[in-house]
């Protein structure tokens, strides 16, 4: 396995620039997730280190090697993509063969290598199958394992798992995080699902629009965001963003009005140094992190609109008095909200983030 570097790399295609002087490093080992909307470039980033994409300008490092001008076949890479790309005529070990088979690699060691990515995926009873016998899953195992037996110094993953219903998802991000703790291998993976960002990464970082916006651990980024795009696009559901007043500001704490929720004052921690008295700000707050409460003792009093019922939790989808300002509040267990009641939550100790008007954490 092998460390990756990225060193000042562009990408233009014509005139437009898609990716934006990006440096970063990937440890020997490490889980690293590229996470974004649609169009921020994390294909593109990810196809510059196999080598599918050449960069304008930077340089890139597989092992300490400078591989920039490699082919794709030089620099020890394997690439697992959203389609799985097995050819129908041959069975599952034929095709998780292949690649070795034509680098002339003696037969025995074809054989051993495709029983050992077979055991590793759960795959010993399938080898004698051909694609259109398998489901979804089985055949992206396949592919998985065709990148295994190549015995990369790095697996590189652009959305594998796109073409999956809702359950085999789950079930096949399970069982990504599990190769990559038996094989202990470096895995830089693509995906525009922020849960699967949060399930597999060792490291998650944030694009948008070619650039990075924030990287660190899920936890680290889920506690702690930049800026409002990292806040928003980590979380499920989605954060919940009210605009506020700053009445009052005592040390690191910031006395806050939600103008258009009934409710006494927050008290928000502020991060740094920003933040003035009468400045309009946002303020952040997931849906989780509200609390049952009574009208008297409400941080935030709102209507309810729907109410999903979900079993172990409950998302109550609220607007506030101004009849436009939306929030979502998560409940556990079975909401006992009515639609068109008010609904009187509290929000958890130093939850709430606040920030300005540029979308930067105050």
């Amino acid at each position: 396995m092998a460390e990756l570097k990225l060193r000042g790399i562009n990408k233009s295609f014509g005139s437009v620039k898609v990716i934006h002087d990006i440096d970063l490093d990937v440890a020997d080992g490490e889980f690293v997730v590229f996470v974004g909307p649609s169009g921020c470039g994390k294909s593109t980033l990810l196809r510059t280190i196999s080598g599918l994409e050449e960069p304008s300008s930077g340089q890139v490092f597989i092992g300490g090697e400078d591989v920039t001008e490699y082919d794709p076949s030089e620099r020890g890479v394997a690439m697992v993509f959203q389609s799985y790309a097995l050819y129908p005529h041959m069975t599952v070990a034929e095709n998780m063969g292949f690649g070795l088979r034509m680098g002339g690699a003696p037969r025995e060691q074809v054989a051993q290598r495709v029983a050992d990515a077979a055991r590793i995926l759960e795959l010993e009873d399938l080898l004698d199958r051909k694609p259109r016998q398998l489901s979804g899953g089985q055949r992206q195992r396949v592919a998985i394992g065709r990148a295994i037996v190549r015995q990369p110094r790095a697996f590189l993953f652009d959305e594998p798992l796109s073409n999956l219903d809702a359950e085999l998802r789950v079930q096949m991000r399970i069982e990504i995080a599990n190769l990559h703790q038996q094989l202990g291998a470096t895995m830089v993976y693509v995906t525009h699902d922020q849960v699967e960002a949060m399930t597999l990464a060792d490291r998650i970082v944030v694009l948008r629009a070619g650039r990075i916006e924030q990287q660190g651990s899920p936890i680290e980024l889920y506690d702690n965001p930049d800026n409002i795009f990292v806040a928003g696009f980590i979380g499920s559901p989605r954060m919940n963003f009210l605009e506020g007043v700053i009445r009052a500001i005592d040390g690191n704490t910031l006395s806050v009005s939600l103008a258009a929720f009934e409710g006494r004052d927050l008290a928000v921690r502020r991060r740094g140094t920003g933040g003035a008295v009468g400045e309009t700000i946002s303020i952040g707050i997931r849906p989780e992190h509200f609390t049952e409460s009574d009208a008297a003792r409400a941080a935030l009093t709102a209507t309810a609109q729907v109410i999903e019922q979900l079993g172990g939790v409950s998302h109550v989808y609220a607007i506030g008095r101004d009849g436009q300002s939306k929030v979502t509040i998560q409940q556990k267990g079975h909401s006992r909200a009515s639609n068109g009641a008010p609904i009187h939550v509290g929000i958890e100790a130093g939850a709430a983030l606040a920030f300005d008007a540029a979308g930067l954490r105050i």
